[in-house]
């Protein structure tokens, strides 16, 4: 399904006909074939052959970038929710957020305020929603860490559960479990993954 989408996509960017008219915007991302190492330079065994991020990065993939560094690419989003909705995506494959480093982690949300900031002003927007979508069950489709920078305007109604009404946490012998189960796992976790860095 992704191919064929894919597929799709390519056509409406890239016409059939003897002289077909380019957008000057609309590229491939610069990246070379590889991902990188400690030289700078990117191996192709970090990359899946069949992952369309990394058919962006290597090349393979037509995309709107907005923004490119040594480790991330910010795209538009090819199903947007919203005006302006973009991807920032590491060069390197991983397939959620828990096989991310945190450096890696890190250098794509540094980049959040430049890149949302200059989207909001670029769509008339008046906030944004950052979301990453962790594995299948909250909806992740492309199997890539990425973050969703989606624009928004007052009253869009892009959510559902905007309109739901919340409650307020009951301070309970539940809640206190969770609370204790969550410090459990922060507790088994190796030394080094808890240190802040200075």
């Amino acid at each position: 399904m992704e191919a064929r989408r894919l597929a799709i996509l390519y056509s409406h960017l890239n016409p059939p006909g003897p002289n077909p008219t380019r957008d000057p915007i609309l590229r491939v991302s610069d990246c070379s074939s590889s991902a990188f190492s400690g030289d700078g330079k990117v191996e192709s065994s970090n990359l899946q052959n069949d992952c369309v991020f990394c058919k962006i990065i290597r090349g393979e993939s037509p995309c709107l970038k907005l923004y490119e560094d040594d480790m991330c690419l910010c795209i538009l989003d090819t199903n947007p929710l919203s005006h302006g909705h973009s991807l920032i995506i590491p060069k390197l494959h991983y397939p959620t957020l828990k096989e991310t480093p945190p450096s890696v982690v890190a250098a794509m949300c540094s980049k959040v305020p430049l890149i949302s900031n200059a989207i909001v002003k670029a769509t008339g927007s008046d906030s944004f929603n950052l979301l990453v979508n962790n594995g299948a069950a909250a909806g992740q489709v492309i199997f890539h860490t990425h973050i969703h920078i989606i624009p928004r305007k007052e009253r869009d109604c892009l959510w559902a559960s905007e309109s739901l009404r919340r409650h307020t946490l009951k301070l309970d012998k539940e809640a206190s479990q969770l609370v204790s189960r969550v410090r459990q796992q922060l507790c088994s976790l190796p030394e080094e993954q808890l240190v802040q860095p200075s």
